[in-house]
């Protein structure tokens, strides 16, 4: 009896949509491993934290210990250090980001044009960038805005001028040079890269059109490097929350608490009062801070790159 073969069941091919989903179940199957550490690694000093903020804990007294509940976050409320600080952390980043953006924008512009040592200008351009925050921070104290032997000193000398001591009539001023020499230089580049994308043919047509370079800049440049600004303004808020080894080196919070943002009051609970359940309550209100702003700051850039592709 002759044996039948019977046809192979041929399995339906896959939909497109279908061979994404299992692109996308392998993706996440190969980032897992790196994603757990990741949660893990971020997750425990949080938590820590959480329950340190919720503890009396003082390093100056190990026995005496317990649950606190919300006396930590009510006693840091009614800090008189407290309110200043938050308000010096905010007048700190809007300062340091309106002298960053506007001359960011200036710099970009000077640079979008070729002149003689143009390499060796831009290497200078963004060097302070590369400058450790403490040695900057030291170079400012000692060589610059020092009162006897600083060159601004020297200078306003030079001029008949009386010397001004920065970092005891202008503390929170001084600061906010110094962490602005540093940020400069990314701003620069980041606006440099975006002015340099900039279609060359469209500023030829405005040229031909008669526009000059007052008008080209307000209404070519300037829109071309929204999106760009954004993105400076996004990255510098976030890590200007952080901004502590510029007050240490030079002013060490003061004079009183003229320069103690809130970083700097967190460092002074925990390790000058030794209160780690004041320091990590403060710890957690500066993350709740941070994660505010960066959820504001995401929406504006979403919300600009969102009118950018609509046009």
């Amino acid at each position: 009896m002759p044996h039948l073969r019977l046809p192979l069941m041929q399995a339906p091919p896959q939909t497109e949509k279908e061979r994404e989903t299992r692109k996308a179940a392998s993706a996440r199957w190969l980032v897992s491993p790196s994603v757990a550490v990741l949660v893990l690694w971020m997750a425990i000093p949080l938590a820590m934290t959480i329950w340190f903020s919720f503890s009396r804990y003082n390093l100056l007294n190990p026995d005496l210990k317990g649950f606190a509940g919300l006396d930590n976050y009510k006693y840091l409320a009614t800090d008189p250090a407290f309110g200043p600080s938050i308000l010096i952390t905010l007048e700190l980043i809007g300062s340091v980001l309106l002298i960053t953006v506007v001359g960011g924008i200036l710099m970009s512009v000077l640079f979008d044009r070729k002149f003689y040592g143009m390499g060796v200008a831009r290497l200078l351009a963004i060097a302070p960038f590369f400058v450790m925050p403490t040695v900057s921070a030291l170079i400012w104290k000692n060589m610059i805005l020092h009162p006897v032997y600083g060159l601004i000193a020297q200078g306003m000398r030079a001029i008949g001028l009386t010397p001004i001591d920065w970092f005891a009539d202008y503390p929170l001023i001084a600061v906010e040079m110094i962490v602005a020499w540093q940020w400069l230089p990314f701003a620069f580049l980041i606006l440099f890269t975006a002015i340099q994308s900039l279609d060359q043919e469209q500023k030829e047509a405005a040229r031909i059109d008669g526009a000059g370079p007052i008008s080209m800049f307000f209404y070519i440049t300037l829109p071309h490097l929204r999106r760009a600004i954004a993105v400076v303004v996004m990255m510098e808020t976030i890590f200007l929350l952080s901004i502590f080894a510029e007050i240490y080196t030079t002013t060490g919070g003061g004079p009183g608490t003229a320069t103690t943002n809130l970083s700097y009051l967190i460092y002074a609970l925990g390790l000058q009062q030794f209160d780690i359940g004041l320091a990590s309550a403060g710890g957690i209100l500066a993350v709740v801070l941070a994660n505010i702003v960066s959820i504001f700051l995401v929406r504006m850039l979403a919300k600009n790159l969102k009118g950018e592709y609509e046009k």
